[in-house]
């Protein structure tokens, strides 16, 4: 299993750079920022700077949305990133949340994201696409290689998805949700005649490295708590359309019963004051809390499950202490060993 990490572009950039940076001194394979322009600075600007920095992470957005950039302008700043770096980005996408609501918008249409990533992905690895009547191409891009990975929640997301994408970002490290969302992508990649491992799977949430007391859980739990109410949108958005019944797990949408709002200039902020309804057995799902035996047992649960790759989002107030934990206690112990000499026959 890969290990991420998600950043916010929280200014100054040196410090997002920086942690960026020390992330693949300690072993991390990806890093992943926000993308949403008012709340926080230009991803994309400091994402040439990670590249410049660092040597082998894939660098990419968590996630980007087909609403606020013109789709051309986002595959050619993948492509030259590629050809500036050595094809080392990822494209992460969705709908769109605070990018687009933060500006009075909605979340765009999966019909609407359906053609966006068609649109990229073409682009983005050298080939033409249709905009309206027209085909066009980047002359200059023929080298360029970009995966198209599809954050979402609801059944219809997660079935486009499937049908699609590269790579399926699920937001929460609930081993019971991940299991219904990754069953549910890979069914219907293999209804539209992929096979169901052709599909990447990356599961994001926050991870706090804890000595195992019951001060260090608490403490995390406050840390973390931001992340449930942030999810808590999104679910919000699929109870509206589906209803709490149907075959969505209850696990998944029970809990915002106590929601009462969100206000996106505390969005993914450690104590957010609108995640006070989120209570402790969800910080502990949809989070990876404790000792590094207890990072590991989640993360070994989570592989069984097909997860390919787990992205520690890293906001609140232990980053380097966390980066420092994954390298030293968790990733060598999640590699599978191998010895140097066989010994003497």
């Amino acid at each position: 299993m890969d290990i991420g990490v998600v950043l916010q572009c929280t200014p100054p950039a040196s410090r997002v750079v920086e942690l960026a940076r020390q992330a693949e001194t300690h072993g991390f394979s990806h890093v992943w920022t926000f993308d949403s322009h008012l709340l926080w600075q230009e991803p994309y600007v400091i994402h040439s700077q990670i590249l410049a920095a660092t040597r082998k992470v894939v660098v990419g957005p968590m996630v980007t949305n087909p609403a606020t950039r013109d789709w051309t302008v986002t595959a050619s700043t993948f492509a030259t990133l590629n050809d500036m770096f050595g094809n080392r980005t990822v494209c992460g996408i969705g709908r769109g949340d605070s990018a687009v609501r933060t500006l009075g918008s909605k979340p765009t249409t999966l019909a609407t994201l359906r053609e966006s990533i068609e649109v990229i992905r073409e682009l983005g690895n050298g080939r033409s696409a249709r905009i309206g009547d027209t085909v066009v191409r980047f002359p200059w891009a023929s080298a360029s290689r970009l995966e198209v990975w599809v954050a979402g929640y609801g059944p219809r997301a997660l079935d486009l998805t499937g049908e699609v994408a590269d790579g399926f970002i699920l937001q929460l490290a609930d081993p019971d949700i991940a299991a219904w969302t990754i069953a549910r992508v890979r069914a219907a990649a293999v209804k539209a005649g992929r096979a169901p491992g052709s599909v990447k799977i990356c599961v994001a949430a926050p991870a706090y490295v804890t000595d195992g007391s019951d001060a260090a859980t608490s403490h995390a739990r406050e840390q973390c708590r931001w992340f449930g109410g942030m999810v808590g949108n999104h679910v919000a958005d699929i109870v509206a359309k589906y209803g709490s019944d149907g075959d969505i797990p209850a696990a998944l949408t029970d809990y915002i019963a106590g929601r009462q709002g969100y206000d996106y200039n505390e969005h993914g902020r450690a104590g957010n004051t609108h995640a006070e309804f989120v209570p402790d057995a969800i910080v502990d799902r949809f989070c990876v809390i404790g000792t590094p035996d207890e990072q590991l047992a989640r993360l070994h649960e989570l592989e069984k499950l097909g997860v390919d790759q787990f992205a520690v989002y890293l906001q609140h107030d232990a980053k380097t202490a966390t980066l420092e934990a994954y390298g030293e206690s968790v990733l060598p112990r999640l590699a599978h060993p191998v010895t140097a000499t066989a010994g003497a026959e």
